[in-house]
């Protein structure tokens, strides 16, 4: 019995080409190397002084220079491909990070971090399009989960390691530490990958690029509701890494090490979970948007349980909902905004996708810590939780706007 759920569980990763594997290598390296994000706040508080203001200003260019450079990434990968972009992207930053170190003035940060951002950004979407040129059509959703457990296992591994660091030589040494392995992923997928073309996609599903009335973006009514959706997921999610680790504090008393262990939860269950769930769910060929909705709810559901404040075993409840959320909305939203994209406006699409998660880690901390201190826990988690609800109804109109482009 043991033996046929292993060998099932294992199938779900069989089929992928030889480039779908480095590409989910080096993005292991690249976000496990990504290793000042996660100490950036402390480290302008603590080593260059900056005021709480500051450090929220120099935050806010980050995720601007995130919004701009997504958007460049996008276009540019339509215009003279993902493979140069990438690479381009990814040794830029390596440089910028050798650099970065030595601006320590407010002025000079907000610059450093917003035009870093924009280069690093860059690379997102151009790899979001890589992954439509390597990936085999029938096994795309599985390479998107693939490079998704590849990012979660490198975020859980980065702030380890950026720690063990920041002890050893000082914050001076992340910045080193993130500039190698920029340039060392990038120089793997350079030496090992070469440029590919990206061919034509043949799905017969609500995603088909024949659905599409129009070429441009701009144009293409259902795509932006879609991507209204995914920006309330997105900012729904970020509320792990903003305002719930406060909660777990001021609610429950729990310690840094207690919260880790939640987060970890959350990331083992992606990495045991979420490729069987999109196998099973492409194999019975459930419609993606099907899949997205529920995704939405349990979303909006894990909010809505936080506000039973009764029993400490109500944080794994909702970490439970919250989690099962992200592996149904996230994946399939990678493959339905991949799947929208008309032949040669791949990188449009996916810049605004990548955009409307910029755009909600700007929201999603600043909105959360302003309901908190206005008026609270409670009322955070009752409008996260009615966000979700928005976002569910607005993916129910999406499915019926796709059900009369089919018909």
């Amino acid at each position: 019995m043991l033996k046929a759920v292993f060998t099932r569980y294992i199938d779900n990763f069989r089929g992928f080409s030889r480039e779908i594997w480095i590409l989910t290598i080096i993005t292991f390296i690249n976000r496990a190397g990504t290793m000042v994000l996660p100490f950036l706040s402390k480290y302008l508080k603590e080593d260059l002084g900056f005021s709480y203001n500051q450090v929220g200003t120099v935050m806010m260019c980050f995720g601007f220079g995130s919004l701009l450079g997504s958007w460049l990434g996008g276009k540019l990968s339509d215009k003279i491909g993902f493979y140069k972009i990438m690479v381009f992207s990814l040794f830029t930053t390596g440089i910028l990070f050798f650099v970065i170190q030595y601006v320590t003035t407010f002025m000079g940060m907000c610059a450093a971090m917003f035009g870093i951002m924009v280069i690093a950004d860059m690379f997102r979407p151009a790899m979001f399009v890589s992954l439509g040129a390597y990936a085999k059509p029938e096994n795309r959703t599985r390479a998107l989960t693939l490079v998704r457990i590849a990012v979660n296992l490198g975020f859980a591994a980065g702030p380890a390691l950026g720690g063990l660091i920041i002890v050893g030589i000082g914050y001076k040494g992340l910045f080193w530490a993130d500039a190698i392995t920029c340039i060392v992923s990038i120089l793997i997928f350079w030496a090992l990958i070469k440029e590919k073309k990206k061919e034509p996609i043949e799905e017969h599903n609500e995603n088909t690029q024949s659905n599409v009335k129009k070429h441009s973006v701009f144009y293409d009514g259902s795509f932006w509701l879609f991507l209204f959706s995914s920006f309330i997921t997105a900012v729904l999610f970020f509320q792990l890494f903003t305002t719930l680790p406060l909660y777990h504090k001021e609610a429950y008393n729990l310690t840094e090490f207690h919260t880790g262990l939640l987060m970890s939860f959350n990331g083992l269950m992606i990495f045991f979970m979420e490729m069987p769930f999109v196998g099973y769910f492409e194999r019975k060929g459930v419609p993606k948007i099907k899949i997205i909705i529920w995704g939405a709810l349990l979303m909006a559901i894990s909010f809505y349980i936080l506000i039973i404040h009764i029993w400490l075993g109500i944080l794994l409840i909702s970490l439970v909902f919250l989690t099962f959320g992200e592996m149904f909305c996230f994946p399939f939203s990678n493959s339905f905004a991949m799947g929208r994209a008309p032949k040669g406006h791949e990188g449009r699409y996916m810049a605004f996708y990548t955009m409307s998660f910029s755009a909600a880690h700007i929201v999603s901390a600043k909105s959360g810590m302003e309901i908190i201190s206005r008026w609270g826990y409670t009322t955070n988690w009752i409008i996260m939780g009615t966000a979700g609800m928005l976002a569910v109804g607005c993916l129910l109109l999406l499915q019926r706007l796709l059900h009369k482009e089919n018909t």
